[in-house]
């Protein structure tokens, strides 16, 4: 071989072994960032397990926008005639609560309204859910006007009235249901004000440019204090008091969460959501959404967009924000407070 050959070959040689590295550092730069192994004591240590979900189980009927149960406090009754039809129930006599539960409807829902029976326990003095082991000497029976399904129609106003009077028949007890035609329009128009007030604001968070795995995405959110939810793909940042729902939450590819190897899921963006009406307004919740979005930006290397991808700055976000403080004052004039169980309801 002569030298002229040699030196081709050595060449050709080099040329290669350039094209390996590079294919190499690309497929490297291209791989979605992985989480990093850390100890306890390190930072950054989360004891919080991917999937540890702290999100309620809920039956398919309960399941709506707002993903959490009504929380009772302090004894008071579910019913509010603020946002729902009441029909009171007199009784012949007293009922117990054995007898009460066996005369409940199979369903608690008129339509796609929440239908409500309350019976007030005579030893208690108070409304209450009926309960095996006490006695009620009243019943009232309710559904709800609005929530963000519509405002309650003539349809579902009958099959109230119909599941009311299957339980009157079961327990001795007269109903008083009030006229219609004035519940009906009470709906529409709390309805309105609803549909004028209602706020689900969402943050995009896309990938700058190498994508992100699951796994990477949990570890940087959980820095920030979210865990997992029930769903995969979702995370949820809690609320100051046990039960109530999340402040914020943070979601992505079900999918690439539930890939067989999800390590090699490739994400490009995330998106951190509030639901302002079902959030109190004291958790500052706009001011830990915008924090969160920085940070995880910053760490992730991404930017932050609206749901169109245009990037949203300070100033854009602080708009946002004093926007919010108006509606927060709206809410708070028609007594349906933001993180109440009214608004929860109402907004559900």
């Amino acid at each position: 071989m002569s030298n002229f050959q040699v030196g081709l070959a050595v060449v050709g040689g080099l040329v290669l072994a350039v094209m390996v590295a590079h294919s190499a550092w690309s497929a490297r730069r291209n791989r979605p960032r992985q989480a990093v192994a850390v100890e306890p004591g390190d930072p950054g240590f989360s004891d919080t397990q991917p999937m540890a979900g702290i999100e309620p189980e809920l039956d398919a009927a309960a399941f709506e926008l707002a993903h959490f149960p009504l929380v009772a406090t302090e004894n008071k009754p579910a019913l509010d005639a603020l946002i729902d039809v009441i029909a009171p129930i007199a009784l012949d006599d007293s009922v117990s609560g054995d007898a009460a539960l066996a005369a409940m409807p199979t369903t608690r829902r008129a339509g796609g309204k929440p239908f409500f029976i309350e019976g007030f326990n005579e030893l208690a003095q108070r409304w209450e859910t009926p309960l095996a082991g006490q006695r009620y000497g009243a019943f009232q029976a309710g559904v709800q006007l609005a929530n963000r399904s519509g405002a309650l129609n003539d349809i579902e106003y009958s099959e109230f009235v119909m599941k009311t009077q299957d339980f009157c028949d079961a327990v001795n007890g007269t109903a008083d249901f009030p006229e219609m035609r004035e519940e009906v329009a009470r709906a529409r128009e709390l309805d309105q004000f609803a549909s004028e007030h209602d706020a689900q604001l969402g943050f995009v968070l896309r990938a700058r440019n190498a994508a992100w795995s699951p796994g990477y995405i949990q570890q940087s959110a959980s820095r920030l204090g979210f865990v997992a939810g029930v769903v995969p793909g979702r995370m949820v940042l809690a609320a100051a008091s046990p039960g109530l729902p999340p402040v914020l939450g943070l979601s992505f590819d079900t999918q690439a969460a539930l890939a067989d190897d999800p390590a090699q899921s490739a994400i490009r963006e995330l998106v951190i959501s509030l639901d302002v009406a079902q959030v109190d307004r004291h958790e500052q919740a706009f001011e830990r959404m915008r924090e969160a979005a920085r940070l995880l930006a910053q760490n992730m290397d991404g930017v932050v967009t609206d749901d169109r991808g245009v990037a949203l700055p300070a100033d854009a976000m602080g708009q946002i924000g004093s926007e919010l403080e108006l509606l927060y004052d709206r809410l708070d004039e028609r007594d349906l407070s933001a993180g109440s169980a009214a608004a929860r309801r109402l907004f559900s």
